[in-house]
């Protein structure tokens, strides 16, 4: 089965190479930026084309999630990656009657997730008792109606219309938080686990983040780490995101809209804390609010991704031992 991979060179892209490899049942082609510009249907309608896959894996994408917001140019990269590309794909998929995949993002929501009811709830709570053993599960499901509160969010929200827009063969997947393997890409964006690892050995200088998303900085007076202590959603390792595709995939799951975030949502600080723990760090944490640092992107407050439709992933916790222990072994290779 001829598979494409495109943004083969990306943090999910690598993992779900690895993942198609190991499968003699594949052909697989991993292309980059280098291979094919998505932004340019034409372009890209010929190259794949030429291939016929049977299914496409879209995992490129634009995520400066600050500079879309105050860059213009910066956002307009932003809607043809995140947004026409994504249809573009879809069209040549369709025409190919090829299977599309494609990930978003819990940023095209709000932040303000509807509060789950016991069945049964007439919202006239004198005599019920419905709610008394009812715990309800808060976040936002696969069916909850998107709501961006950024222009990367737009960005990605237009990619999902798209999508459904120019053909019914697809899995769109929700995720959040990546964090897996440096990439081989130049231009690759760290994960917010890695930043925080270099951050705690340069404790002697400020060190601010490239990406302004996770922004955090070592500070001298208080000679740790400061990390944002609220947005909470889940963390995702991108092994674990690559392996749930390739099962979607082949149980022939209904197409539609998937979301896949491993267990234990938290903060940002919480995870932060969850790392120094397990790696024996002991840089000192400082929990500060969401404005400390300039962002300019507005992100949403709470953005839990529910899972309803799949066995869910386990915990990030668990997913981070691995995650540290891949990470030291290719740190020795």
């Amino acid at each position: 089965m001829e598979l494409l991979i495109i943004g083969a060179k990306g943090m999910l892209g690598q993992e779900l190479v690895k993942v198609f490899k190991n499968d003699e049942n594949y052909e697989i082609f991993a292309w980059d930026k280098e291979e094919i510009d998505i932004t340019k249907e034409q372009e890209a309608r010929k190259k794949i084309s030429e291939i016929k896959p049977e299914i496409i894996i879209n995992a490129a994408a634009y995520n400066l999630v600050d500079q879309c917001e105050t860059d213009e140019k910066s956002f307009e990269l932003a809607k043809k990656v995140n947004g026409k590309a994504p249809g573009y794909l879809a069209k040549i998929a369709k025409d190919l009657k090829a299977i599309l995949v494609h990930y978003s993002t819990d940023y095209v929501f709000d932040g303000q997730p509807e509060i789950e009811e016991p069945s049964g709830c007439t919202h006239s709570c004198e005599s019920c008792g419905l709610h008394e053993k009812f715990t309800p599960k808060i976040g936002f499901n696969e069916e909850a109606k998107p709501n961006p509160i950024s222009k990367y969010g737009q960005s990605k929200l237009l990619g999902e219309k798209e999508i459904q827009k120019n053909t019914d063969k697809f899995y769109l997947i929700r995720t959040s938080k990546l964090f897996g393997l440096p990439t081989e890409s130049e231009t690759g964006k760290k994960s917010f686990f890695e930043v925080m690892l270099d951050l705690a050995k340069n404790k002697k200088n400020i060190h601010p983040v490239k990406s302004l998303s996770e922004r955090s900085y070592l500070s001298g007076k208080f000679n740790g780490v400061k990390a944002i202590n609220e947005e909470t959603s889940c963390f995702t390792y991108a092994p674990d995101l690559a392996k749930k595709t390739k099962e979607i995939i082949e149980s022939k799951k209904p197409f539609g809209i998937y979301h896949i975030v491993n267990g234990d949502h938290c903060t940002w600080y919480e995870g932060v804390l969850e790392l120094y723990n397990q790696s024996g760090i002991k840089t000192k944490v400082e929990p500060v609010e969401g404005n400390f640092f300039k962002r300019a992107a507005k992100r949403p407050p709470f953005s839990v991704l529910l899972n309803t439709k799949l066995n869910p992933l386990r915990s990030y916790k668990e997913a981070l031992k691995d995650y540290l222990y891949e990470l030291k072994k290719s740190q020795k290779n």
